[in-house]
């Protein structure tokens, strides 16, 4: 999100207009607490993971009484259009805001989960997904001095992008996701052909929306197959942090740019999204209401590689 922050400031300074910078977001429209940026003030902040403005779920943004509120505080800063930088709350947030109020909003789709629609990659997914990858290499090591079977928990609720790549990747032997059925009993007929001379390991990537988690599953794995020697990662908030990669730093820069330039151009209730190489505007209530699915040619490439 930094990335993405230093992008608008820098191009709506480019373009002679003042921006500002709302603390912890909707929370910080409300209570005022709102700070001009100048390019200074973001200047070496590309590398660094997190967001200078901080965030948080604002629970008062959800009545229109405190959304006038933000309004109020918005309009004494002669703040005329807004980029909003997030995942679904946000952008619903937005949509409402921007047609109580009349205030052009531009979303920028930033979630690890890589859920939304209207875009093949939201900002900090690449990280988080690099992230992932680097950990299921690390714990392979120890799987294989001690000829153990991980399961690795890796983020996604209700969405199962990170574990199908990072499965991928990390060379499983099953990816466990909530969008598909099924991925248990693949996994168990896996671990029943047994452990063979050229696998000293096996590691299972499984999404925390998945069932009850990699805790639950281990149990299961024990009453089924108690030799096997079951142990559990989870990864949790760790791939939430860290620098970001080289994608997102571009990523997040072309779309904070696009968001500026789209309001510029008069743009409205839209999300940048990335399709295919370029960036396009995406209605929002297109990226809310829509489900993105996961890749069916992923989820039939696991099948195979895990053979």
């Amino acid at each position: 999100m930094n990335a993405c922050i230093r992008a608008v400031v820098r191009t709506a300074n480019y373009n002679g207009i003042e921006v500002y910078g709302a603390i912890k977001g909707y929370e910080g429209m409300i209570d005022g607490n709102i700070t001009k940026l100048e390019n200074e003030d973001v200047a070496n902040i590309i590398h660094r993971g997190g967001t200078i403005l901080q965030s948080a779920r604002s629970a008062r943004f959800r009545e229109k009484e405190w959304r006038s509120k933000a309004y109020e505080q918005i309009k004494q800063k002669g703040i005329n259009g807004i980029v909003a930088i997030g995942g679904d709350g946000t952008f619903t947030g937005a949509s409402i805001f921007g047609s109580e109020f009349d205030i052009p909003m531009v979303g920028v789709p930033g979630t690890i989960d890589n859920d939304l629609y209207g875009t093949d990659k939201t900002i900090g997914y690449d990280s988080a997904l690099n992230t992932a990858m680097e950990a299921i290499d690390k714990i392979r090591d120890t799987a294989n001095s001690h000829q153990r079977l991980f399961l690795v928990e890796v983020m996604g609720r209700d969405a199962g992008f990170l574990a199908l790549r990072s499965g991928i990747a990390g060379g499983a032997i099953g990816v466990l996701v909530p969008e598909t059925s099924g991925d248990k009993e693949k996994l168990f007929e896996t671990l029943r052909k047994g452990w063979t001379r050229t696998r000293k390991s096996m590691i299972a990537v499984v999404a925390e929306g998945e069932g009850d988690g990699a805790m639950a599953l281990a149990k299961d794995i024990k009453v089924q197959f108690p030799d096997y020697d079951t142990k559990v990662s989870i990864l949790g908030h760790m791939q939430r942090g860290g620098n970001p990669t080289c994608g997102d730093r571009v990523l997040a820069s072309q779309m904070g740019l696009a968001a500026v330039e789209g309001l510029m151009a008069g743009k409205d209730k839209v999300m940048t999204g990335l399709l295919g190489r370029e960036i396009e505007f995406v209605p929002l209530d297109q990226s809310i209401k829509h489900h993105k699915d996961l890749s069916n040619e992923l989820v039939r490439m696991v099948d195979i590689l895990a053979s």
